[in-house]
């Protein structure tokens, strides 16, 4: 069986040039598809330079831009057909996901549906942001688990285990957000439809390597709007 870690990448060039190795030097039998949006900046090339190197590294290059959840949704799609697959991990390419804690996803993922890496358990934090991120994603998750009810405290988190056999019960089309709120819809309808046993493990978030943060004001309005989707998804439900 194999597991397999989902890289979606805009204009990282520099970053997956470290973070691949890293991840390989860790865990070599590892495989990792990288999902580029047709970066200006020639991310993919750098990711065909080192697939030579690394037989279990390949991409999927797509068209245009429109979104981290179309992405995501995109390489699920293909990754949960395969029989061979026992697990998936979506995770940053910026570095702010760090590798060494991919050891523990994995050890706990065949007990579980969902392992989270969470930022808001015990032992988990936020290294070097400024106070008014810390804050404002701090408000975010509250927010999120007192309108959908949830029992998981890190809502927006994008570094998680997935077990394929959940995945492949994932209807992609209940998603109504193509940008950042996916990975709270994606969590709310494994957790909720679909009952994924799930983990928070601690993580420490830390900070992009280079490169800006993607982080907009049209992010910050999609993730005020998809909590109140779901609730009302789960009232019409009762």
């Amino acid at each position: 069986m194999k597991d397999v870690i989902l890289l979606p990448t805009y204009n990282e060039r520099e970053n997956v040039k470290v973070i691949i190795p890293e991840i390989f030097e860790l865990l070599p039998d590892i495989n990792i598809l990288v999902i580029d949006d047709s970066s200006p900046d020639k991310t993919a090339e750098a990711v065909k330079d080192l697939m030579d190197k690394y037989p279990n590294l390949s991409i999927l290059e797509r068209k245009i831009k429109d979104g981290l959840g179309n992405a995501y949704i995109t390489a699920m799609k293909q990754v949960r057909v395969d029989p061979e697959v026992r697990s998936v991990i979506t995770m940053d390419a910026d570095g702010s996901h760090q590798p060494k804690y991919l050891k523990d996803f994995l050890a706990n993922i065949d007990d579980h549906g969902l392992i989270i890496g969470s930022r808001y358990v015990k032992g988990g934090g936020v290294a070097d942001w400024e106070y008014w991120r810390k804050k404002l994603s701090s408000f975010g998750n509250t927010y999120a688990k007192v309108i959908t009810g949830l029992p998981i405290n890190d809502f927006t988190a994008g570094f998680m285990c997935i077990r394929r056999d959940y995945l492949q019960k994932m209807d992609f089309s209940d998603i109504g957000s193509a940008g950042y709120s996916f990975l709270i819809e994606l969590k709310f309808y494994l957790i909720h439809k679909h009952k994924a046993p799930v983990k928070e493990v601690p993580i420490i978030f830390a900070s992009r390597r280079e490169g800006e943060s993607k982080i907009s004001n049209q992010i910050i309005s999609e993730g005020i709007r998809a909590p109140w989707r779901l609730f009302l998804k789960r009232l019409w439900k009762k």
